[in-house]
């Protein structure tokens, strides 16, 4: 009988990050290098924004005419009320960085004659993330934090009157019209409440962008020196229930951050508007607890209640020899939980990702006993 090729339809092998081997696969399928500077699109939760609503259309000026009725009176109509500015929460928008520093209402159209008023100048919707706060010299005026949620930033001028108004007994053929109003003018701050669920925190070359490039989609900067990363990056970890939580690449702390050396206060805010802390620390270095010690209080000296938030300490690099001596000594400086892994490698991913999901149930139930609404990605 002749030789007959057979097509074996067999599933794909499950693979588990924390194997060795698999973990040289994973090498091969590392995600492009990018640097800080090809980022075209970054995580924005502050943003400066100057908005302006539209100019109100002039009143028009005209006399009413036809044949056998030369005197028909002023019939110069009002003009269009200038477009406002307004912020729209969305849901499906996570960050500030798609707004832009100026927004100017639509003008409105002039009077025309036989009574025609002007059309009103169109409104400028700017979407927002939802738990977007609208600050005005450093006091807050508006907190979207429902979709679909709106709040007018600058209004519109109002149009101005044409001749006709100005009709009266007195004045039957008035010529006086006015123009319309300029639009409100104001320079906000927009701030974001919550930058994501979970934010890593450490000092430079900690292997925090490394470790985020490895639980989710997000390509921060890496490379092999301090301060890659210059402004947060979001990534979101998927669950096989549909749950997404957001982890933040916080750019790096240095000693005095609370004096505002470095990224400073800035940093700090980003933390600020994190749920739950994951402190990555580098296991190669001699001491890592100092590490840990020096993050929390840089922490302290911000907002006490930062170093409160649940957390879990890091242990990155792992695959390295100093790292698997440091490990026992970091375990017993420290009271928190240690997960010790190899954003490099993958090895013991697994173990993170679970103790995340474990935060983030805890995070929603808190904020559900609270009567609260908890941020959902």
């Amino acid at each position: 009988a002749p030789w007959k090729p057979v097509l074996l339809l067999l599933s794909p092998p499950t693979f588990s990050t924390s194997c060795a081997r698999c973990a040289k696969d994973r090498r091969l399928r590392q995600k492009r290098a990018i640097s800080e500077r090809q980022l075209t699109r970054y995580f924005v939760d502050h943003r400066k924004v100057r908005v302006v609503g539209g100019r109100g259309g002039a009143g028009g000026h005209s006399f009413y005419s036809e044949p056998r009725k030369i005197f028909g009176g002023p019939d110069g109509g009002n003009g269009g009320d200038g477009g406002h500015v307004i912020l729209k929460a969305d849901r499906q928008t996570k960050s500030l960085s798609s707004v832009l520093p100026f927004y100017q209402g639509c003008h409105g159209e002039r009077g025309g004659s036989k009574n025609c008023y002007g059309a009103n100048g169109a409104y400028v919707y700017v979407k927002v993330p939802v738990g977007t706060l609208v600050k005005e010299d450093g006091e807050v005026v508006a907190d979207l934090t429902q979709h679909g949620e709106e709040y007018v930033a600058a209004y519109g001028g109002a149009g101005g009157k044409g001749n006709r108004f100005f009709l009266s007994n007195e004045n039957r053929s008035p010529t006086l019209f006015t123009p319309g109003e300029p639009g409100q003018e104001r320079v906000l701050h927009l701030e974001l409440k919550t930058t994501a669920h979970a934010g890593l925190v450490g000092f430079p070359n900690a292997g925090k962008s490394s470790l985020l490039r490895a639980i989710s989609r997000a390509k921060p900067a890496v490379a092999a020196y301090p301060f890659t990363t210059l402004n947060p990056h979001v990534g979101i970890v998927h669950y096989q229930d549909y749950e997404q939580v957001a982890v933040a690449d916080i750019p790096g702390l240095i000693k005095g951050a609370h004096q505002n050396r470095g990224l400073g206060v800035t940093f700090l805010k980003h933390i600020e508007r994190c749920r739950f802390l994951l402190y990555v620390v580098d296991l190669s270095v001699p001491q890592p607890w100092i590490q840990l010690q020096d993050l929390k209080y840089e922490l302290e000296q911000y907002d006490r209640a930062l170093s409160e938030r649940p957390c879990v300490v890091i242990g990155n690099k792992i695959d390295l020899a100093e790292s698997r001596v440091n490990l026992p000594l970091l375990r017993e400086q420290v009271a928190e939980r240690v997960i010790p892994l190899s954003a490099l490698t993958g090895d013991n991913l697994e173990e993170l990702l679970w103790h995340l999901r474990e935060l983030y149930d805890t995070y929603v139930k808190t904020e559900k006993s609270r009567g609260q609404t908890p941020v959902k990605w």
